[in-house]
């Protein structure tokens, strides 16, 4: 019924197994972790070198998009007052207190304008800057006027590093 061990035949033809048989997923694996071992330095280099802002600037970029996003829906003397108060906390952190913080009118737009090194006209286009938050409720203009202003001031923001 069984058949003995006399009556077995090897196997013939069959190639033996290589030693270190690898399945596609482990050449996968190996290809990938050269590349990142190849690529890695130079991530990191990069990474490394990229620019770094302090805190206070990652925050005021921050709310100024903030502000960009929401000038449309808010009022435009809130929106003229939340950006002068931004630029002023801007200004005071990158300059000092004592170079900015009493200017009012004409010279807080003079002074804006001496410290852009974009050259934007702030006496000329900031106007709305002082004269919004104390214009009657019925002359008040568009919100959109104020888009360029805070355009302006993330560029001045990018320009201002420190």
């Amino acid at each position: 019924m069984y058949p003995t061990l006399n009556q077995l035949i090897d196997i013939r033809g069959l190639d033996p197994e290589p030693w270190w048989h690898l399945a596609p997923g482990w050449w996968i694996l190996f290809i990938t972790l050269a590349f990142l071992l190849y690529a890695l330095p130079h991530l990191l280099l990069a990474w490394h070198r990229r620019p770094r802002y302090p805190r206070w600037h990652r925050d005021a970029r921050r709310q100024l998009h903030e502000l960009r996003r929401r000038a449309g829906s808010q009022d435009a003397k809130e929106t003229a007052a939340q950006l002068t108060e931004l630029l002023r906390r801007i200004a005071i952190t990158r300059f000092g207190r004592a170079s900015c913080a009493g200017l009012v009118g004409e010279a807080w737009l003079t002074w804006l304008k001496d410290k852009d090194p974009t050259g934007f006209d702030w006496p000329t286009k900031g106007r709305p800057l002082v004269a919004l938050p104390y214009a009657p409720p019925g002359q008040v203009p568009a919100t959109e006027s104020l888009g360029p202003l805070i355009d302006a001031a993330l560029i001045w923001l990018a320009t201002t590093r420190g």
